[in-house]
């Protein structure tokens, strides 16, 4: 599924101020106050030129974010938050987690992916393709294989979807930061987060997430001067009619690689979570350059 969203902002002077070389290092919890309070007010959509003018009104925004950054400087660093590491629904950033799951498997087995699970690897990352993620979510055994995965992984507080629901995973920024570390940490990372993940497949992960389709590039990538390599999610509520929209990558700041990673719900649009999403994205890089 796809949407294109609209031009991201301009890129801020003030993430210059992430050379410090402690500029990830710690916590913050902070309100998310301001940032909703900026957001855009519910659509209201125009009333047909013919016929009865009934108004359709969007869904009242009811919307929260969290963000957690990581420098990749120095190994045993704890993200800095953006909000509360509360739980959301994953929607479709949970692929990079299947994708991960489903690496660990095939290593445990002494083998690569086999040309058919590329094919659906492959899709299921760059284009976010469902009926890919449909049978792969299948081959790692749903839930119980992702969170067989994920204990390996060093997540702690994801739990996989019901039956073949993996967009309704639950996670939290930090657990994402967890995800993302194993994916990208460096060599000679400190035991306590060394990846299980060996070098290929970590490099396939990259490579993939470096590829997405052009109008899939939004959300983290608006706080960096470069695409970077992400993972987004969308996904509307049938109960409420809001949007959970998320984003998960490895965006490079003033030079530094930095994992992001921005969890949002309750949009009365996608447009909406995605002005969010990036929104959040900036201002949680420019509070970890302060810290």
């Amino acid at each position: 599924m796809s949407y294109p969203p609209s031009s991201p902002p301009s890129k801020t002077a003030a993430l210059s101020r992430f050379r410090r070389a402690g500029a990830c290092a710690g916590v913050l919890l902070a309100s998310a106050t301001a940032l909703l309070s900026a957001g855009a007010a519910p659509a209201v959509a125009a009333p047909a030129e013919q016929g009865p003018v009934t108004a359709v009104v969007q869904p009242r925004s009811q919307a929260r974010v969290t963000a957690a950054v990581l420098g990749l400087g120095g190994a045993g660093r704890e993200p800095v938050l953006y909000g509360q590491d509360a739980l959301y629904d994953t929607a479709s950033i949970v692929k990079v987690d299947i994708l991960a799951a489903l690496l660990l498997q095939a290593q445990d087995e002494g083998r690569r992916l086999t040309a058919r699970e590329r094919a659906l690897a492959e899709p299921m990352i760059r284009t976010s393709d469902n009926e890919a993620t449909n049978v792969l979510w299948r081959k790692i055994g749903r839930a119980p294989g992702l969170e067989a995965a994920n204990r390996r992984l060093g997540l702690t507080s994801t739990k996989g979807g019901p039956g073949g629901k993996w967009g309704l995973t639950q996670t939290t920024a930090s657990d994402q930061i967890r995800l993302l570390r194993a994916v990208f940490g460096p060599a000679g990372t400190s035991k306590a987060h060394a990846s299980p993940l060996n070098a290929e497949s970590r490099a396939y992960i990259q490579s993939l997430m470096s590829r997405v389709a052009k109008d899939q590039a939004w959300g983290v990538s608006a706080a960096s001067d470069t695409e970077g390599a992400l993972k987004n999610g969308w996904l509307r509520r049938t109960t409420s009619g809001l949007w959970d929209v998320n984003s998960i990558g490895r965006i490079t700041v003033d030079g530094r690689p930095c994992l992001v990673a921005v969890l949002s719900d309750g949009s009365a649009s996608m447009r909406d979570g995605v002005s969010l999403v990036e929104r959040a994205a900036r201002q949680a890089v420019e509070a970890a350059a302060r810290r």
